[in-house]
């Protein structure tokens, strides 16, 4: 009895911490009631969940940011986003498409000389390559919505070469450079194949149109503007005192406290941490929330400044850039490829992270855990979102910003 008080006790903290003007608290605990058995269990340490209808919020913490400390999760902790980096890069090149200084179609050579002339890889044999010169041209909107033919990662980043991985190793610019010099898998365009190193590459393009470093643009154009002052390429000394650590986990058993993965190696923050667009930034669950509200409310932050143009989400961000048949991915963002009522878009990562959003509806589902394994709670926790969302909702007074501003 007195673990199960204990729990109720974690999970009332984010309660409080969100109790803010302009969302209305749900009264309800769905997640908390999802997910307090795996958290008893001990097979989850601990996770954040928010689930959001037009102004009216549910938020829930719970379990531990760090098992053996008994440190309670919070909306504060910083963690790895890791792919979820990718829906940044997206808003970047899309402020910089509104603003008429790239096209989607125009070539990456355009911006990037290297990729002029590239080599299709047809197969190998004994060690022998067979190639062909491509036929298609390589367009940015292909580096974005993993249609360009890339290979997962670059050869620079090995998650199994200490002093490698998404933050280390070659900058951005040395990753493009590299990448234009390695075959690609297909013709650009024609197949689809998730790619950090696309993204990266798309990063290095907003860096020759900016003139800035991609990390530095990201925070004068969108995080700075937003508020969202605990997100970067690295945290700080502070914030890693406020760490969520990572777990491996296993149906049925507690969760193993994991030092690292080979994809993410410590140390974090020092002169080694090169950024990457594709899976690179570290942030909060009160940030994140910053940023997937900005792009639920058309571009405009829940602080009522505006990222980008109602239309600029609509048609390049909600909805899928690839040729038909190849699913549904527009710029780093997972997108449906026709856009209706009943259609979210969003973006996951690695350590089992996501947040998708239903811009017609005003409704948002957040999710932070750090874990390397299955999640055995997804079908309670998919439960509890129904119940969620199914209820009718009062947001009288709740203050929008949908249409209301520009």
């Amino acid at each position: 009895m007195k673990r199960l008080i204990l729990f109720i006790a974690l999970a009332a903290v984010c309660l409080a911490a969100d109790a803010r003007p302009g969302v209305k608290d749900s009264k309800t605990n769905y997640a908390r009631e999802a997910l307090t058995p795996y958290v008893q269990s001990g097979v989850l340490p601990g996770a954040i969940s928010i689930f959001y209808n037009n102004g009216v919020q549910e938020t829930c913490c719970i379990g531990y940011a760090d098992v053996a400390r008994k440190r309670p999760i919070k909306l504060t902790d910083v963690f790895m986003q890791c792919s979820q980096t990718k829906g940044f890069c997206g808003v970047t090149i899309a402020k910089l498409v509104e603003e008429g200084k790239i096209s989607l179609d125009d070539p990456v050579s355009k911006y990037l000389p290297e990729f002029k002339e590239l080599w299709v890889l047809d197969g190998e044999k004994d060690g022998i390559r067979t190639l062909h010169k491509a036929k298609n041209v390589l367009t940015v909107r292909m580096v974005l919505n993993h249609t360009g033919g890339f290979t997962f990662e670059s050869v620079a980043k090995r998650e199994d070469i200490p002093g490698s991985g998404w933050s280390k190793g070659a900058g951005l610019r040395q990753v493009a450079l590299m990448a234009a010099a390695t075959p690609l898998q297909f013709e650009p365009g024609t197949r689809d194949s998730y790619s950090n190193l696309g993204i990266d590459i798309g990063a290095a393009i907003v860096e020759v149109v900016t003139g800035m470093k991609w990390e530095d643009y990201l925070k004068k154009a969108v995080l700075d503007p937003l508020g969202m002052k605990s997100t970067w390429i690295m945290p700080s000394n502070k914030q890693l005192r406020h760490i969520i650590e990572m777990y491996d986990v296993q149906e049925g058993k507690p969760a193993v406290h994991k030092l690292q993965n080979g994809w993410m190696q410590r140390p974090y923050n020092d002169r080694s941490v090169v950024p990457s667009a594709g899976a690179g930034l570290w942030t909060t669950a009160e940030d994140q929330l910053k940023f997937y509200k900005m792009l639920m409310n058309l571009g405009i932050g829940d602080n009522g400044v505006r990222i980008l143009k109602e239309d600029t989400v609509k048609e390049i961000l909600a909805k899928s850039t690839r040729p038909e048949g190849m699913g549904g991915y527009s710029l780093g963002l997972s997108a449906p490829v026709e856009d209706g009522e009943n259609e979210w878009f969003g973006h996951g990562g690695a350590w089992g992270t996501n947040c998708s959003v239903n811009w017609h509806k005003r409704q948002l589902r957040l999710w932070v855990v750090q874990i390397n394994g299955g999640q055995p709670w997804s079908k309670d926790m998919d439960e509890a979102a129904k119940k969620f969302f199914s209820q009718t909702v009062d947001s009288d007074n709740i203050r929008e910003y949908t249409g209301r501003m520009k």
